[in-house]
């Protein structure tokens, strides 16, 4: 392989690693997804394929988030040696005045794309910046408001287009909180797994603070309370089939809680880190189960619209 081709190659994988392009392809996939089959029930496929405004909002949020990622990289570069000594290798192959450069241009672009839309949509995604930067800066040195600030700002772009159909159904609020709280889990075990970079480095993580057997402890209460949304979604005739998906998760749940009971070592966080993100994944993939009578209205809209 030619010097320059294999040059071009690394540049790309350490990038794409660097801005956790799994995480803002699947990120991607729920906006576009929950658009479709959640937000906007009153709409034809082809109104949101074609919503220009959605897509600005999506293009916004991948040059932001992924800017949060290059921040949050750059701040947490000593911890991620200690933790993940691979990954920062594959990161650092690119220059950090690079990834600082690219900082710069990616939010310039998020917010240029949100005033395409409307000016408040622009200051929503200053807003995200400043939000992600003060994480990245500040707010992870305080345990609590790191844990919640973080879980908040992981969720908040579904916001976005969430405020963007104006659609305030109590079920999306429901889902909301089931998915607030699995984030949260996940966090707290994110803390957990990267224990060790934090204590070298004093960082005031949540599990630094107030230990692994709290740490714990809080990661159980929440599972517990995600029964509570779980509950009241079977409730909701248009869950549709999605509600297999939350059978599984009431078992995945439960098998994560017994495993989180037994586990003391960053190996038994990581396979619980990792299982929250598959079952995070399955809930974003099913939501092509919801009301499926909808589905169908809506490809029956398109056939129509194509044959007018």
């Amino acid at each position: 392989m030619p010097s320059n081709i294999k040059s071009i190659l690394l540049t790309f994988f350490s990038l794409f690693s660097v801005v956790r392009g799994y995480n803002v392809l699947v990120l991607v996939t729920a906006q576009y997804l929950a658009s479709i089959f959640i937000f906007s029930p009153d709409k034809s496929l082809s109104q949101i394929l074609f919503d220009l405004h959605l897509h600005y909002l999506i293009l916004a949020t991948i040059c932001v988030v992924s800017a949060g990622y290059i921040i949050n990289d750059f701040y947490d570069d000593k911890v991620d040696r200690i933790n993940r000594p691979i990954k920062t290798r594959i990161d650092n192959y690119v220059k950090q005045e690079t990834k600082l450069t690219l900082y710069f241009i990616l939010n310039g672009l998020g917010f240029l794309f949100g005033l395409l839309v409307s000016w408040r949509a622009a200051v929503f995604f200053v807003v995200y910046i400043t939000g992600i930067w003060l994480y990245s800066h500040k707010l992870k040195n305080y345990p609590f408001f790191g844990l919640l600030s973080a879980t908040i700002l992981t969720i908040l772009p579904f916001f976005v287009v969430f405020i963007h159909f104006k659609n305030f159904s109590q079920i999306i609020f429901v889902h909301a909180i089931f998915l607030f709280l699995i984030l949260m889990v996940r966090e707290l075990i994110k803390d957990l797994e990267s224990f060790k970079g934090a204590l070298v480095n004093n960082y005031k993580t949540f599990s630094i603070a107030y230990g692994e057997s709290r740490s714990k402890q809080l990661s159980l209460v929440l599972l517990i309370s995600t029964l509570i949304p779980i509950v009241l979604l079977f409730s909701y005739p248009e869950l549709g089939q999605m509600r297999y998906y939350f059978y599984l998760a009431l078992l995945v749940i439960l098998c994560t809680g017994l495993y989180l009971l037994k586990s003391n070592s960053i190996k038994h966080y990581r396979f619980i880190h990792n299982i929250l993100k598959l079952l995070l994944l399955a809930g974003v993939l099913s939501l092509v189960l919801i009301d499926t009578s909808l589905i169908v209205e809506k490809v029956i809209n398109k056939l129509g619209y194509h044959l007018i």
